[in-house]
């Protein structure tokens, strides 16, 4: 068999698995992530002993410690990925909800009902917590799924979707609903893009190649791709609330998408705020490249290029602005972010007001870290990916994100004149 006729019958068979799923009662949906979660737990020695040899191969490969910290996992990550796959049972299910309903002077009942959106397909890179996170978000909505993580994670992705199948099993449902591609040739993602006849929508979640890989998809794409994130410390923050943020938004977890890559200071604060946060951040080991204005102040500080503007580092690297005004911060924002998350730290209310309104980002912060930006720390139990578009869905996606509607009519025989 060849590997599209492969990937093809793959695609089939989980269509075909998803339509009963779409129908499947919400307790029978919540008893199969219930299941999955014990059996994650009871799985640390299997997952972990995978893990290690994905991070093994990754450090053969010469990969860095950003990507290595991506994925990387243990106990604590491993108990997190069970803890979200309960939350994410606890969560309303959206499949039959009303958004809405109204009668028509005709006497047309009209109501609009969320549905599932068929299936999806996600192809991810690194981080082997995606394979449960989508799972369990996708199943929950009654979406069959579809998963192709990267080579650099298969061993503990493929290990996580034996889990899931088990799980599914054990609930009386189809495993299929839940298919993982463990083939890594990167022909398969172009295979996935060329059947919308199978697959309802892509999300994407990886850097420049996959985004490159996906381009001229005939399947709709809802991505995930970069997280240049700002913070800007105005002239009316408290400086020490800012300390915090700016220190919790660069290095609490630096190689994740929601992390602060540019932070932007008030120049009528910058000679007070600088150095006490470059001295925080130096001492955590983080390199600083800023402007001429921010130099002056951290004399060791290296120059910030134009390219360091437009760069997502994914590390323990930051770049510095010093800015006149929340005029030129909010500008600075509009030019060179990717609209993921952007925060101000300010205490005059009509400045917060400005950044939330005119900053048009999936999530904008006041007195906030960009770090909340994760579908569990929104309550959605976890997510399938941020979303910088406007359509369909936009910032974490989490369950409702992953519905569509149809409209249901009832009638008392009513026809059109």
């Amino acid at each position: 068999m060849s590997l599209e006729s492969d990937v093809i019958a793959t695609l089939a068979r989980a269509r075909a698995a998803g339509r009963k799923l779409a129908l499947a009662p919400s307790d029978q949906k919540n008893a199969a992530l219930r299941e999955l979660a014990k059996i994650i737990r009871a799985a640390h020695a299997p997952i972990l002993a995978a893990n290690a040899r994905d991070l093994e191969r990754a450090r053969g490969q010469g990969r860095t410690g950003a990507f290595l910290e991506r994925l990387t996992l243990n106990p604590a990550r491993i108990e997190a990925m069970a803890k979200s796959v309960e939350e994410v049972a606890a969560l309303r299910d959206p499949v039959g909800d009303e958004i809405e309903s109204w009668r028509r002077p005709n006497g047309l009942v009209i109501r609009k009902v969320r549905v599932p959106l068929g299936l999806i397909a996600i192809v991810y890179e690194s981080r082997p917590n995606v394979t449960v996170d989508a799972a369990v978000l996708c199943f929950k909505s009654g979406n069959a799924v579809v998963l192709r993580g990267g080579s650099e994670a298969l061993s503990a992705n493929t290990c996580l979707a034996e889990l899931i199948g088990r799980a599914l099993c054990e609930a009386g449902i189809d495993p299929e609903c839940a298919s993982f591609v463990d083939n890594p040739d990167r022909e398969v993602i172009q295979i996935l893009k060329r059947h919308p006849e199978l697959i309802d929508l892509i999300i994407p979640r990886g850097g420049k190649t996959l985004k490159q890989a996906l381009e001229g998809s005939a399947v709709p794409l809802l991505p995930h791709f970069d997280g240049l994130c700002h913070t800007y410390v105005d002239r009316a923050a408290d400086l020490k609330m800012a300390e915090e943020i700016c220190f919790n938004a660069k290095c609490s977890r630096p190689s994740v998408c929601n992390a602060m890559e540019t932070m932007l200071v008030h120049a009528a604060i910058a000679d007070r705020f600088l150095p006490a946060i470059a001295a925080r951040m130096k001492k955590a080991g983080v390199e600083i490249r800023g402007d001429e204005r921010t130099r002056r102040v951290v004399r060791d500080a290296r120059p910030a290029s134009e390219q360091d503007w437009d760069t997502e580092y994914l590390d323990l690297i930051l770049a510095v602005k010093v800015v006149d005004s929340i005029d030129e911060a909010i500008a600075f924002v509009e030019r060179h972010g990717s609209h993921l998350a952007d925060a101000i730290v300010t205490q005059d209310s009509a400045a917060a007001s400005r950044f939330e309104r005119e900053v048009d980002s999936a999530t904008v912060y006041v007195n906030a870290s960009t770090r909340f930006t994760d579908g569990f720390e929104f309550g959605f139990g976890a997510e399938t990916g941020i979303s910088t578009n406007r359509l369909h869905a936009r910032g974490p996606m989490g369950l409702n994100e992953l519905t569509t509607y149809k409209y249901v009519i009832r009638g008392e025989g009513q026809v059109r004149g």
